[in-house]
């Protein structure tokens, strides 16, 4: 089993953390920590001319410097970088500045501390000199450590939390800095950044496995990029650091390319860009992520919700076995009760029985009546099971505990979609608890869809912990303990799903996060709707070594438009080609015919998987129960 990945099973605010915390998660190799954006950019936005000294504005315009600040804090930023990135004496020496580096950068972090508070970090910004250093140039490396000693030495006096140096081409010129930190104050935190260009490599020609390795062989407390390029192309010099270093990585790309438009230099990424991006360089190794140049509140606000799922985290081994959170004594869970005598979904798992079973979602309002009529129907038919989906696709909905307790007073057992969108991780224990007492069974655990695909856009998804991290919190509440190693009693008794997609469009991360997945504890799986066989069986081969049983989910199709429909606007579901025109064909001739072709389309499906899968789940299209019928038929 893989260990490539922390389990999350707890997510910490960073707004309710002291800085000592803080710093413990800035350095803590498991932990996502944000970052804010661009300051130059946000300053020439409001009005300032190129050609001024950005970095006197702490002394001659604080309130604007603070506001940009306070923007970003707003946001979501854990960390604001200080308005210093070239506060240093040869580059302040070309504005008649070179009295005032101490002034300067004290200010500046000054006004970073009043905009972040002390829930926040202020990382003391340090570019480069601008200067070459010998041998290819007249500034020595002594005289380049002792410029960089004297800016870090008044960012520390300033109240400056860690030192972030960027945007270095030259590694010599990065080690003086990285020295002349540690002579500042040896305790302080150092997050060194390189720059490369669209061809992977410095101006100096170092590739991202040299500047790693040479990184790590300096001690910095976190190797990085930033600017220069976009996300695309730091994530893959990030997959490629990752490769060589076990130290943790950060990456603050720019907003994309610049383009001239109308004669000015524009970033064009925009902040849903950045934050697919950022969740991609998390997931490569990047647990340190913001953006430079071109990069906005927008964009970090973005960001942060883009990375919730996958943000702070706490490891958890799936074998830990601890019952009390003693320190130095390990102590024991209870054995789980085993998978045959908790359900009888469950039982038929344990004892490779191929299921069935029909999603239905809930209702929009409190009327039940038909949702009872059809889980009546429902277990008349021999259907083991109703999956009951929680919020899907961002919709307001009755909610899937109470939906799946009403549907099992008819004889039939519900397997309860629950999702992480909605509620931080005590809401999810308070409900686990109260569903396990009240009789619930069989959960299948997904991260849930974001609030912006439903009609309520502004709505704010919790996202504290992800399908994995929720995965390690029931498997161990099936042991007796909560997510603290404490003994709750009596263990509850779910059987535990999770959601897999074999039509992913990045397989490769699919199946690492199905076999986290399987580590943390899922003991069966249902995948996306199945619309190509041979996707699905080629997955399954995929993941021969870490198999538990799958249940393939089957979507009768009723119409072209339902068909494209779900092509294009449902995330995670793919529809091949030939499908799509066999729908469009039969919708010619008439929308029986379409309905036809879909339950035959469906059909197909269903015979050419049954003996590759342990069961089905065939869903209900707009609550026609009598439509998923006929696919068993």
């Amino acid at each position: 089993m893989t260990t490539a990945s922390p389990h999350p099973i707890e997510a910490t605010t960073a707004g309710s953390l002291p800085r000592a915390a803080l710093l413990a998660r800035l350095l803590d190799p498991g932990q996502v920590v944000l970052f804010d954006g661009a300051m130059g950019t946000m300053l020439y936005n409001r009005g300032v001319f190129i050609n001024q000294c950005y970095d006197e504005l702490v002394l001659r315009s604080p309130d604007l410097v603070r506001d940009v600040h306070a923007a970003y804090v707003k946001a979501g930023a854990e960390v604001v970088e200080t308005n210093t990135f070239g506060a240093n004496r040869p580059k302040l020496t070309q504005y008649g500045l070179e009295g005032q580096v101490a002034a300067i950068n004290t200010r500046a972090a000054q006004l970073a501390r009043e905009a972040a508070g002390e829930q926040r970090l202020v990382a003391g910004a340090v570019g480069p000199l601008g200067v070459r250093l010998e041998p290819y140039g007249p500034t020595s490396r002594e005289e380049a450590r002792g410029y960089f000693r004297e800016q870090m030495a008044a960012l520390a006096e300033g109240g400056a939390d860690c030192f972030v140096l960027e945007t270095f081409a030259d590694l010599e010129e990065l080690e003086q800095a990285i020295l002349a930190a540690r002579e500042v104050n040896p305790a302080m935190p150092v997050i060194a950044q390189a720059t490369v260009g669209p061809e992977l490599r410095t101006a100096f020609g170092a590739t991202p496995e040299d500047i790693a390795r040479v990184l790590d062989k300096w001690g910095v407390d976190v190797i990085g990029l930033n600017c220069s390029v976009g996300p695309q192309t730091i994530l893959e010099a990030i997959e490629r650091m990752a490769a060589v270093t076990d130290r943790k990585l950060s990456a603050q790309p720019n907003a994309g390319m610049p383009r001239d438009v109308g004669g000015r230099s524009m970033y064009m990424a925009s902040p849903e860009y950045m934050a697919t991006y950022a969740r991609h360089l998390v997931q490569a190794g990047a647990k340190i992520v913001g953006g430079c140049c071109g990069t906005t509140p927008e964009h970090i606000k973005a960001m942060v919700e883009g990375v919730r799922p996958l943000a702070p985290r706490t490891r958890v081994s799936v074998g830990d076995t601890r019952e009390f959170a003693v320190p130095g004594e390990p102590a024991k869970g209870r054995e789980p009760v085993p998978l045959a005598q908790r359900s009888r979904f469950g039982a038929k798992l344990a004892a490779g029985t191929f299921v069935t079973s029909v999603e239905i979602v809930p209702p929009r309002g409190v009327d039940t009546v038909k949702l009872e009529h059809d889980a009546a129907a429902l277990a008349k038919a021999g259907v083991d099971a109703i999956n009951v989906p929680d919020g899907p696709r961002a919709q307001s909905r009755m909610g899937a505990i109470a939906t799946s307790l009403i549907i099992e007073r008819h004889g039939i057992e519900a397997v309860t979609h629950y999702a992480c969108r909605d509620r931080n991780l005590l809401g999810m224990l308070s409900d686990l608890l109260g569903a396990s007492a009240l009789g619930l069974r069989n959960l299948l655990l997904v991260t849930g869809d974001p609030p912006k695909m439903g009609p309520y856009p502004d709505a704010t998804a919790v996202f504290d912990i992800d399908a994995i991290g929720l995965t390690n919190l029931v498997a161990k509440l099936n042991r007796g303990l909560d997510p603290g190693n404490n003994p709750i009693g009596d263990p509850t008794r779910y059987v535990i799903g999770v959601g897999v997609n074999p039509a992913a469009i990045d397989p490769a991360h699919e199946l690492k996060r199905f076999r986290w997945k399987v580590e943390a504890g899922a003991e069966y799986a249902i995948t996306q709707p199945v619309f190509d066989p041979a996707q699905l069986e080629a997955f399954l081969e995929s993941v021969q070594d870490v198999r538990i049983p799958v249940v393939a989910g089957i979507w009768p199709l009723v119409s072209a438009r339902n068909a494209e429909f779900l092509a294009n606007e449902v995330p995670g579901v793919t529809v091949p080609p030939e499908v799509l025109e066999r729908m469009r064909r039969a919708n010619e001739t008439s929308k029986e015919h379409a309905l036809a072709e879909g339950i035959a389309i469906a059909r197909e499906a269903l015979a050419r998987v049954r003996g590759a899968v342990q069961g089905v789940q065939v869903s209900a299209p707009f609550g026609k129960i009598e439509l998923a019928l006929e696919v068993f038929a």
